[in-house]
């Protein structure tokens, strides 16, 4: 194996999955080898081929970069490529147990082109030990070969942080491990060729999958934490954010900020790891504990704006609201366990005069989303609450003065994540 791979400037690689986690990788690697970017999606391809990301994150001048890459939504022309890398989600079903479809079929549809000698990387969450208990039998079955003998695996978990145009996948340390020494050596060398910031070599795949999957763990727990500290400031009639910037004085203090955690990886990969951890037979109660706050912070938003609501003589019933940014996070287009459509859910249900203003979701997620009401603009002396849940550069650029001339008299604005300061807003957490 390390003799026929040992060049690695005429390695054939495919890439499997161009969501956010595939594509930058695959456009960063077709600077350098011979990459085909496969996607199933047929309309995904379509829309790359002219340059064009719905998801935003690429522009389309960096899509034309690329020297060696090929897009494909066919798999067949992935026959012959010596390294495979699999950048598919790994989303949780409603029972909160991982839900692997999406990584075992990748894994067989590989399965059945791999090539002896071949290395098959994974880049998607998953619990430890789930690439070599889950995975590998799969390859095995298919492919009639056997791990180490025939082909290779590697895990190097994926650390993209979407809508961040500064901790980009080059400039992330990049974790790598694979299944003995030579693969090791060779997926080493391929990531240290496109990471400007280098690699680390995980003693074991189980110990790459693992890091990954703490990552986002150790950030739902703290930011748990906080949200039960406003969760307790609240019934003091204390401001949350003028308690954490006393305590921040303190040189180690770490200041996070309460807010609404959803997304495909914090609101996620809590649940990979308990998983795994019951099935071992230790049930994790501060992992747990953490996202079950965080769960209920959208509850906790309308009890407040219930109470702001009644201190004025109002009801929430059939009050007119828009939610600013509906996406997970700011300044991104992914909706996917955005905890914003949460809330938008639970206030339908106690008035139908809910909307939602977002210019940057795609229209491809709101198209699977279609009881969300969207408005393109916003209407002047109208809304009795504005919620900014995602504040997007664009929505902290109208500034709180023209944010408040679209509430209606005693307009309130909710604040979530403290995008202006406290003082110019009617709540925060």
């Amino acid at each position: 194996m390390a003799q026929k791979l040992i060049n690695i400037k005429k390695l054939k690689i495919g890439v499997i999955g161009l969501g956010y986690v595939g594509l930058p990788l695959a456009l960063e690697l077709g600077k350098k080898f011979d990459v085909i970017g496969y996607d199933k999606s047929n309309s995904r391809i379509r829309n790359l081929t002219i340059n064009e990301d719905i998801n935003k994150e690429v522009s389309k001048t960096e899509l034309k970069k690329s020297k060696y890459l090929t897009l494909t939504d066919e798999n067949g022309t992935l026959i012959g490529r010596d390294i495979f890398i699999i950048t598919v989600p790994t989303p949780i079903l409603k029972n909160k147990k991982p839900d692997l479809k999406p990584l075992i079929e990748a894994t067989k549809t590989i399965s059945k082109l791999i090539k002896k000698n071949g290395i098959v990387i994974y880049e998607s969450t998953v619990y430890p030990g789930a690439t070599e208990e889950v995975c590998v039998p799969i390859i095995e079955k298919y492919s009639k070969f056997k791990l180490n003998t025939d082909f290779f695996v590697g895990y190097s978990p994926e650390r993209i942080n979407p809508g961040d145009k500064n901790h980009n996948l080059t400039s992330i340390k990049k974790i790598v491990s694979g299944s003995n020494r030579q693969s090791l050596e060779i997926i080493d060398r391929v990531y240290k060729s496109i990471i400007k910031a280098g690699t680390y070599r995980a003693e074991s795949i189980k110990v790459a999958e693992a890091a990954k999957v703490i990552e986002n763990i150790q950030r739902d727990v703290n930011i748990a934490l906080i949200n039960e500290f406003s969760l307790i400031f609240d019934k003091l009639g204390l401001n949350t954010h003028s308690v954490l910037n006393a305590a921040a004085t303190k040189w180690n203090f770490i200041k996070f900020q309460p807010g609404l955690v959803g997304g495909h990886c914090i609101g996620i990969d809590p649940y990979y790891l308990t998983y795994k951890s019951k099935k071992i037979g230790y049930n994790p109660r501060v992992i747990l504990a953490g996202r079950k706050i965080n769960d209920s912070m959208s509850s906790h938003v309308i009890s407040k704006l219930e109470k702001k609501f009644k201190s004025f003589n109002m009801k929430l019933d059939n009050a007119k609201i828009v939610i600013l940014g509906i996406t997970f996070k700011e300044n991104c287009s992914d909706i996917r366990n955005s905890k914003a459509i949460d809330l938008y859910s639970s206030l339908r249900k106690k008035s139908k005069n809910i909307s939602c203003y977002d210019k940057r979701v795609n229209k491809s997620d709101l198209a699977k989303n279609n009881e969300i009401k969207m408005v393109g603009r916003l209407r002047k002396s109208y809304y009795d609450a504005i919620i900014i849940a995602s504040p997007h550069d664009e929505i902290k650029k109208l500034g709180i003065k023209k944010i408040r001339s679209y509430c209606a008299n005693k307009g309130i604005i909710f604040d979530i994540k403290s995008a202006f300061a406290h003082n110019l807003v009617d709540l925060t957490l």
